[in-house]
């Protein structure tokens, strides 16, 4: 066992002992091989149930790096461009403006429609094509490419159907086929769980601490401009089966190890594969958004072409700006470094939305190892 294995397993067999974790998965890699594979806890504290490499973890918006990367793939095999107008394949995303809104555009979270209506359930969330036609019938809050601002729901649905109106498959579909059939993590990386797979999720659990401080939150957060309240992520929504089990590309079920991979699989061969071209990372991974700041976290804008740069949870983008990746509210993260070579993932079922303390651990020793 490297040592780096040995301290990332004791850090987290010692945060579930303090009972400050439920269940945690941690993966690893570098240059292209797999460094860490730590687990420790429950997967379902009502069971008893242990984590294991395999378990899936309902990880929010960290979910979003997945649907960035099929279409990074499909621009490589040249199937569309990033300058390519929405409209070209979907013609009806064409009112109120928005037929200047391109691929690019919804990579920066500057397409100009960040925000649901005030009044959509979740149920209406697992509707895609209801979906679709609501985001394709909205008004632009600015011109596409003018202001930016966190597409926290619709990025999904804008990705996924610009995908599916190309290819004629859903995202899903081609994320199994060009992510997870190549990579051998076919079941490991999901937009929508397969029902027979749903006794592998972890259940969530709220952490009291991080949820009444979410809680306390004004209504005028600008986050709140984007969706409702009843429509971000916690415990209870990751639990819901049809949450669960609906494609919706804004966020993602996943293994720890199957995040991982793929983004070691965007800096390097793994296994003789590659997701793209290494002139490809270096654009997909750059800060494309420097300047602005994001309408939605009232905060500055750290996109590059759909991950955010950064070490997640501890830096602006200047201060680790080799570092793409996303993270999840709930306490989850994906991310890479492209000078290092190193990417690392952590998913984890005791529900907070306002710490990412297992990521910033995790990276800490990570960074250690590699400096």
């Amino acid at each position: 066992m490297s040592d780096l294995q040995q301290q990332v397993q004791t850090l987290i067999d010692g945060l579930v002992e303090s009972g400050s974790e439920n269940g945690v998965q941690v993966a690893v890699y570098r240059r292209g091989e797999s460094v860490v594979e730590a687990v420790a806890g429950v997967a379902d504290p009502r069971t008893g149930q242990a984590v294991t490499p395999r378990t899936l973890f309902y990880s929010a918006s960290t979910g979003k790096a997945m649907a960035s990367t099929v279409a990074h793939i499909l621009v490589d095999r040249g199937v569309f461009g990033y300058e390519t107008p929405l409209v070209e394949v979907w013609p009806e995303f064409g009112t109120h403006g928005k037929d200047t809104a391109t691929l690019r555009h919804v990579l920066t979270h500057s397409a100009g429609v960040p925000a649901v209506p005030a009044g959509t359930t979740v149920e209406q969330l697992c509707d895609w094509d209801g979906m679709c036609q609501v985001i394709a019938e909205a008004e632009p809050w600015w011109v596409p490419g003018q202001r930016v601002g966190y597409h926290a729901a619709t990025f999904g649905y804008l990705i996924g159907e610009f995908v599916r109106r190309a290819t004629g498959k859903r995202i899903s579909q081609v994320l199994a086929e060009e992510v997870g059939g190549p990579l051998g993590i076919t079941d490991e990386l999901y937009f929508g769980v397969p029902e027979p797979e749903l006794g592998r999720v972890a259940w969530l659990e709220a952490d009291p601490v991080g949820q009444a401080a979410f809680a306390s939150l004004p209504a005028e957060f600008p986050l709140f401009k984007a969706a409702p309240r009843t429509l971000v992520p916690t415990a209870e929504y990751g639990n819901r089966t049809d949450i669960l089990t609906s494609d919706i590309p804004f966020q993602g079920t996943l293994t720890a190890r199957g995040i991982a991979r793929m983004y070691a699989a965007l800096l390097d061969e793994v296994d003789g594969v590659r997701l793209v071209s290494a002139d490809r990372l270096r654009e997909i991974s750059t800060l494309a958004t420097a300047g602005y700041n994001d309408e939605m976290t009232a905060g500055p804008s750290t996109w590059a072409l759909g991950y955010s740069v950064g070490r997640p949870g501890t830096s602006a983008p200047q201060e680790d700006p080799t570092m793409f990746g996303m993270v999840g509210i709930g306490g989850s993260a994906a991310f890479a470094d492209t000078a290092t070579g190193v990417s690392i993932a952590v998913t984890k079922n005791r529900f907070n939305p306002i710490e990412m303390n297992v990521v910033e651990q995790v990276s800490s020793l990570v960074a250690k190892a590699f400096s």
